[in-house]
């Protein structure tokens, strides 16, 4: 575990004792993060014995009073800020004050918890400004060990989770607000285009956590015989309510007991990538032709669309990372970016091979080789 110094600035002995029983056994962990972080709380009854724990200590977060015997809080934030201490500031208020938080919040404080505040709600405020502060921290460090990728790669996430959850804000906020009236059927698009983009945010998380797990190598694989048939059948299973929509045949050819040594999961991932790309970039009223053949050498994996085609360009892009084909066909086809990339890395991890001929308009031929042996 790694420990977190918290100073808690108040005047009142019962605000720093509850703020150190709250937090005494109390820890805070996420999938991104590889250890859980506990905290360690200082205390301070006046400002001036804050500023001097924090010019001697090596502290994290500050959770500060704004009303203090001498200096006050925000005389604080501003020295904190001044020294460009690397510390996030929650400010503790006991009154709603317009004015103080604008201008905390522009001095860069992190926060604002509510005076008497529940220890639920400490708790979430602290597990917050903890996982901003190590991701905060990673950033920094990949931009000073010139990991250039790794930063590129998190400026994309954080831009493709914040599309969706700005717009999702909107929507709450006009509906709130009841701007386009007082019946939920004049809100039905707003919350189906909400759902929507909740449904991407959810695939991307998804994706991502597949993605780490191959990249670290730290995804527990389970290697074993299994049938391909009954894989097949469960992806198919899955994507036909798209289909189904989409009013795109299915077609599957894959014999029973095609047995192959390999992990269900990421037979699985690899080909609910390839079938659902093939529907949802298929023309409505189109059709997939899908089929598992087993040679000598390989099982291959075909799947062909009489989908909108991918130009030459593009088909230089398709397995890169957060890469989604962008053109007037796409615009409303929602996705994360990661699904062939992820589905590349697992093909990779047998020794395969992908190959694609598409043709724009008429559709796409996606032939995935996996040696047999």
């Amino acid at each position: 575990m790694s420990a977190i110094n918290l100073l808690v600035v108040d005047d009142e002995p019962g605000i720093r004792g509850g703020v150190v029983r709250i937090l005494r056994n109390f820890s805070v962990s996420y999938p991104f993060m590889e250890e859980e972080f506990t905290y360690e709380v200082m205390e301070a009854e006046t400002g001036e014995k804050a500023i001097e724990i924090i010019d001697s200590s090596s502290i994290d977060v500050v959770l500060l009073d704004n009303k203090l015997p001498g200096i006050q809080g925000i005389e604080v934030l501003e020295y904190i800020t001044g020294k460009e201490y690397d510390i996030s500031v929650i400010m503790i208020t006991s009154y709603a004050s317009l004015d103080l938080a604008v201008k905390a919040t522009n001095m860069g404080a992190y926060s604002f918890v509510p005076k008497p505040f529940t220890p639920q709600e400490l708790r979430a405020s602290i597990e917050s400004v903890t996982k901003n502060l190590f991701l905060k921290r990673m950033t920094r460090q990949m931009r000073m060990e010139g990991k250039q990728n790794q930063y590129q790669f998190l400026s994309v996430l954080s831009h493709e989770l914040k599309s969706p959850i700005n717009a999702v804000e909107g929507y709450i906020r006009i509906m709130l607000e009841k701007q386009v009236g007082d019946s939920i059927d004049d809100y039905r698009t707003m919350l189906e285009r909400s759902l929507e983009r909740l449904k991407g945010m959810r695939t991307l998380i998804l994706d991502l956590i597949d993605i780490t797990r191959i990249e670290t190598g730290k995804k527990a694989r389970d290697v074993r015989n299994i049938d391909l048939y009954e894989i097949a059948k469960r992806v198919v299973d899955t994507v036909e309510p798209l289909a189904i929509q989409k009013s795109v045949k299915m077609h599957m050819d894959v014999q029973e007991n095609t047995f192959i040594k390999a992990d269900s999961h990421e037979m699985e991932i690899i080909l609910n990538n390839f079938i659902s790309n093939a529907v949802k970039y298929n023309k409505d009223g189109g059709e997939v032709f899908f089929s598992i053949k087993k040679t000598a050498d390989n099982y291959v994996i075909t799947v062909e669309d009489t989908g909108i085609g991918i130009s030459e360009e593009e088909q230089k892009l398709l397995f890169q990372e957060f890469v989604r084909i962008k053109n007037p066909q796409t615009k409303n086809i929602t996705g994360s970016g990661l699904g062939l990339s992820i589905a590349k890395k697992m093909v990779d991890l047998y020794h395969g091979t992908i190959e694609v001929q598409s043709t724009p308009g008429e559709g796409s031929i996606f032939t995935v080789k996996l040696p047999a042996n």
